[in-house]
């Protein structure tokens, strides 16, 4: 066997530093009180997430336990197996050859069984005159006495991630409940409010629901929706019953339309694109057919600096959020080309949405033009939403209400 290399039934393999140094350390802290071999195997299926295990490789560890003589992984005995890739494979549910050298790689990286090569690559034990094994060659079962500890803990964080999960999970079922009957009163007991652009951020939230979400994706939506949910409980506490209001571009359904006659080309000059140059709705408004719509009053809540610049020193509606935000582009130095793109692509109040939330942190952003056109160019491909946007500006804002109160 030459240096460097460990030579197998599979061939040679490199003998990477990393190995070196876990079988030293692995040598180092095995520990003297024995463990029991099947109590540390579902350890480490509960922690086969964090060890980068699939459920075919805790097969193949389970078979090397098997071969395992006694219940208790001990220092004072041979902890190393040395079964045939036959052997393993007939009690590892009849696994394909190739499927189990993979497993048994992937035990080796992750630390959980080490690899004892013999002189010719088999794997055999030498025993005595008295028939106790004196040497063997195969795989040892090492790591597991001495990492059983570790295996432990890391199973606890996991069922304890999985017990923060399904609170999240159900937290974010019950607000999610809570908001969509809030709107729903609010629509059939037609109160004021934007109940219709409040039910359309509510598609929206849900539609951003991952498939298979994560903690932090849960986490994410929840504080959303919770947001949502403030906003719509504000909305109800105003028990005035009213028609539509005729200054509500949302509610009566010109709000964000490219097709609407009023354009907001009547805000802002006509720049002719350049030839070759094309313009198209983003992926979300493609689907949707629709750009994003949001609450008037949340939009405000969550960009408060953006009102005096309204007709007035205030603003009542969507067309005087879209002037005050011409206004407010002028002022950060986004030309009028590139706001115009915008409202191509994210839509008239989308665009004064995304100009009133660069309004808001522009002490840290350099160049708000170039930051515009950057998040046009993502929403055009469809890696862009208003939505987190907003609710990170309405976060920020709530946070600091709270600090401050």
């Amino acid at each position: 066997m030459e240096t460097g290399y460990i030579t197998t039934p599979f061939g040679r393999r490199p003998m990477t530093l990393a190995l070196v140094k876990r079988q030293v350390k692995t040598d180092q802290e095995i520990s003297e009180r024995p463990v029991d071999k099947w109590r540390v195997f579902r350890d480490v299926s509960d922690a086969r997430s964090r060890l980068g295990l699939q459920d075919r490789a805790l097969a193949v560890l389970n078979a090397l336990l098997s071969f395992y003589p006694v219940a208790e992984l001990s220092s004072d005995k041979n902890l190393i197996v040395f079964p045939s890739n036959a052997q393993l494979s007939a009690r590892a549910n009849g696994i394909a050859g190739t499927t189990l050298r993979k497993c048994l790689g992937a035990l080796v990286e992750a630390g959980i069984i080490i690899r004892k090569d013999s002189p010719n690559g088999k794997r055999y034990a030498r025993k005595g005159d008295e028939g106790d094994i004196e040497d063997a060659y195969g795989f040892s079962l090492a790591p597991l006495l001495a990492r059983a500890r570790e295996f432990a803990a890391l199973a606890q964080e996991v069922a304890a991630e999985q017990r923060r999960f399904r609170v999240m999970k159900d937290r974010l079922t019950i607000v999610r409940r809570d908001v969509r009957k809030l709107i729903t009163v609010g629509i059939e007991e037609n109160l004021v409010g934007d109940w219709r652009a409040a039910e359309a951020c509510f598609i929206q939230i849900v539609g951003r629901f991952a498939r298979r979400p994560t903690l932090q994706d849960l986490m994410a939506s929840l504080d959303e929706m919770s947001l949502l949910h403030d906003e719509v409980s504000r909305m109800l506490e105003t028990k005035e019953e009213a028609g539509k209001s005729d200054g509500n571009a949302i509610g009566n359904g010109c709000h964000i339309q490219n097709s609407n006659t009023e354009s907001c080309y009547e805000l802002e000059p006509r720049f002719e694109m350049k030839p070759g140059e094309k313009s198209e709705p983003n992926k979300q408004a493609k689907q949707k057919g629709e750009p994003e719509v949001f609450p008037l009053s949340m939009v405000l809540r969550a960009c408060p600096e953006i009102v005096p610049f309204g007709p007035g020193g205030s603003i009542g509606n969507w067309r005087e959020m879209m002037s005050a935000a011409v206004t407010v582009r002028s002022m950060l130095g986004v030309s009028p080309s590139a706001y115009e793109e915008a409202c191509e692509v994210l839509g008239q109040a989308g665009a004064a949405l995304a100009v009133a939330c660069i309004h808001e942190r522009a002490g840290h952003i350099n160049s708000a033009g170039g930051y515009l056109r950057d998040l046009t160019a993502k929403a055009r491909r469809g890696e862009f939403s208003l939505g987190p946007m907003l609710f990170a500006q309405l976060r920020a804002n709530s946070n600091f209400e709270r600090t401050s109160a």
